[in-house]
């Protein structure tokens, strides 16, 4: 009966005049929108209240409520503008600052998040939810001392709130003062004994110390507070394997499988504890149904290499090792692995070239051991059958896959890869739907000089095959040992050709060497960023988190946010900016700094390099098409439609696709 008379009331309000609608007590319209808010209804809530403001459009309030409402719906950007269109009309309102700064610390803007929380504070000092606010955003932005003080402020106030002793002591941790962290810990456990989170954190630090017997208690009260959480058992199944408890922690992660059936780290580990104890038929089944959950992890054929190995099938075990390879052509042990067993085969000329190439790839790594950005795979002393923990990210091979996300339909939305200069074969079997843009001057110009007529600047995977791409980089790699002094031009075709093989610090060395060479040409930087972010999927893939932040410092509000970790594309970044220093209206560098930002979380700052590039190219559907994706991940899904509406009319036939998972306009 309630919901009618309030959808009575929305009717009347929208049918008559604007003088009936001044004839309702506003404060009761104010109140019915409340009330819808209290209740859930934050469709019906923005409807009301839409009224309210066209009726009054100085009413800071009902913009105010209006923006909670959007934000609660996901609506971030809508939510933003209208609790800056209230501090606007009201400069001295504190809730409106308060919750915008909550709003831009989801958005990840957490400069302005800041500037906003010290306007609230400054406002009303005495009030304690926008000190625990700020902590979590200085927290997020690695504010690590000044996310204490936060804290301490907002526990003078508040002494029963989990979440503020749990996040103080994740700073800590971060400080290094594990003493403080176990201390803010015990004190989240004494505040609610019955929070598992409490205990999975205070277990999470006993491992790291190694302290397995008293964090398998912890993971063990954690699972007793929930038996369904699954950090909980997840951990303790570690914990377990750790105690040499190895049928208890198969219970674990089969009870982790059984509440998540598509946890592919759940049947990694599982997997590695049959092989411990001898169950190597019930392991490959694990280790087949990673291959099907995440094809393209280069640790399951390492790993499923050594199996089939145990199980006699040596060319099953060579052909895992080959695939770990093509995923990663730096994997040193995977080429010793491989070698061992050509030799067995008596392939004596395979096994030799692959113990060369893994010399080699050592040698390089040794030689490297602190650049950051080499990878751990040439390291032949680590260990990669071991348990992964739960923040661990399965490996995936492709710069275009890790850029995946999903919708809330459970749809996978993959972002256009980024521009660089390829090589590309004309194909008149396909037909490319797209606007021909011919490029600046100054990109055929560089195209020119380069004389090679494969040579293209593009987003799209080289349509050359892979023993043509490999004979191009051998031919290359002659002519460059047959001169003297090689032109950076040569230099850099040599690094084309390594990026497309995927020996990737190869190419991102010799990309340095014509670099260093032309260091004020953009379109080099622009080609070692790709190369660069292609990287970083793998060496970003063997991680461990102890962070699990939440925002909620309002329950009443239902302003709730999990924080994720992402992976740094720093040096990617940098790249991009210095092409772009060079070569302000490279309209393709503002495209590719979009996607790094994109996956790096920096939502708006993709939304504004992506618009940039727009504002440059017109027809550039790839940037109209991301762009749509992200702000469709912002929560603004209409806006986002109606860019991969302009991509498909741009020639972009996945934006088409992509528009079927959305049910804008599909309704009219």
């Amino acid at each position: 009966m309630k919901r009618v008379v309030i959808v009575i009331l929305y009717v009347l309000l929208c049918v008559m005049p604007l003088k009936g609608v001044a004839q309702y007590n506003r404060n009761y319209i104010y109140w019915v929108g409340q009330q819808c808010m209290v209740d859930n209804k934050y469709r019906e809530a923005i409807d009301i209240l839409n009224v309210l403001i066209r009726q009054d459009e100085r009413n800071f309030d009902a913009y105010f409520l209006r923006g909670i409402a959007k934000y609660n719906m996901d609506d971030l950007l809508g939510a933003d503008a209208d609790f800056s269109l209230a501090v606007e009309l009201n400069p001295v309102f504190t809730g409106a600052f308060y919750y915008r700064a909550i709003t831009r610390t989801r958005l990840g803007n957490y400069d302005d998040a800041l500037n906003d929380f010290q306007q609230a504070i400054e406002l009303r000092p005495d009030l304690p939810d926008p000190y625990y606010s700020r902590g979590v955003t200085r927290l997020l932005n690695q504010q690590f001392e000044e996310a204490i003080s936060d804290f301490d402020k907002y526990i003078r106030y508040e002494k029963r709130h989990v979440a503020a002793y749990l996040n103080r002591g994740t700073s800590y941790l971060y400080l290094k003062d594990t003493a403080s962290a176990y201390e803010n810990y015990n004190q989240a456990i004494r505040t609610n004994r019955e929070e598992p989170e409490s205990y999975n954190r205070r277990g999470a630090l006993y491992m790291a110390e190694d302290r397995f017997v008293e964090a398998h208690e912890d993971f063990d009260m954690a699972v007793k507070c929930d038996s369904n959480y699954i950090p909980g058992l997840f951990n303790r199944a570690l914990a377990n394997n750790y105690l040499h408890r190895p049928m208890a922690s198969l219970r674990d992660f089969d009870k982790v499988i059984e509440l998540d059936s598509t946890n592919a780290l759940g049947y990694f580990n599982r997997a590695i504890v049959r092989i411990d104890i001898g169950d190597y038929n019930r392991a490959l089944e694990d280790f087949n149904s990673v291959a099907m959950l995440a094809p393209e992890n280069v640790l399951l054929y390492y790993n499923r290499a050594i199996l089939h190995t145990r199980l006699g099938d040596l060319d099953a075990a060579i052909a895992d090792y080959t695939h770990a390879i093509e995923l990663y052509p730096d994997f040193a042990n995977a080429y010793l692995g491989r070698s061992a067993l050509r030799r067995a085969n008596r392939d004596i000329k395979g096994a030799e070239s692959d113990e060369r190439i893994a010399e080699r790839k050592i040698a390089a790594y040794r030689k490297r051991l602190k650049d950051s950005t080499y990878s751990i795979y040439a390291d032949t002393t680590q260990r990669f059958d071991k348990l992964l923990s739960f923040d661990s990210r399965l490996m995936e091979r492709d710069f275009q896959r890790i850029t995946s996300t999903f919708s809330e339909a459970g749809n996978a939305l993959t972002l256009i890869p980024m521009y660089r200069f390829t090589l590309l074969e004309e194909d008149s079997t396909k037909v490319d739907r797209r606007p021909r843009r011919i490029g600046t001057q100054r990109v055929r110009d560089f195209v020119e000089r380069l004389g090679n007529n494969l040579v293209r600047l593009d987003c799209r995977q080289s349509n050359i095959n892979p023993d043509s791409l490999i004979a191009m980089d051998r031919r290359m790699a002659k002519e460059l040992k047959s001169c003297a002094e090689p032109t950076w031009e040569q230099i850099f075709e040599r690094g084309i050709s390594q990026s497309l093989i995927k020996q990737y610090t190869s190419a991102v060395n010799t990309y340095g060497e014509a670099i260093q060479l032309n260091p004020a040409n953009p379109f080099l930087y622009l080609n070692r960023a790709t190369t660069r972010a292609e990287m970083i999927d793998f060496i970003s893939s063997i991680d461990n988190s102890y962070q699990s932040i939440t925002l909620d410092s309002d329950p009443s509000k239902r302003l709730n946010s999990s924080a994720t970790r992402t992976y740094s594309y720093d040096e990617a970044i940098d790249d991009i900016n210095k092409a772009l220093k060079l070569y302000p209206d490279f309209a393709e560098a503002y495209f590719n700094r979009g996607n790094l930002m994109a996956i790096s979380g920096k939502l708006p700052e993709a939304y504004e390099d992506y618009t940039k590039a727009i504002s440059l190219e017109p027809n550039m559907g790839e940037a109209y098409y991301n762009r749509g994706l992200v702000q469709i991940l912002m929560k603004d899904t209409r806006k986002g439609c109606l860019d991969l509406s302009k991509a498909g009319e741009l020639g972009i036939e996945m934006a088409y696709e992509t528009l079927k998972h959305f049910n804008i306009g599909q309704h009219n």
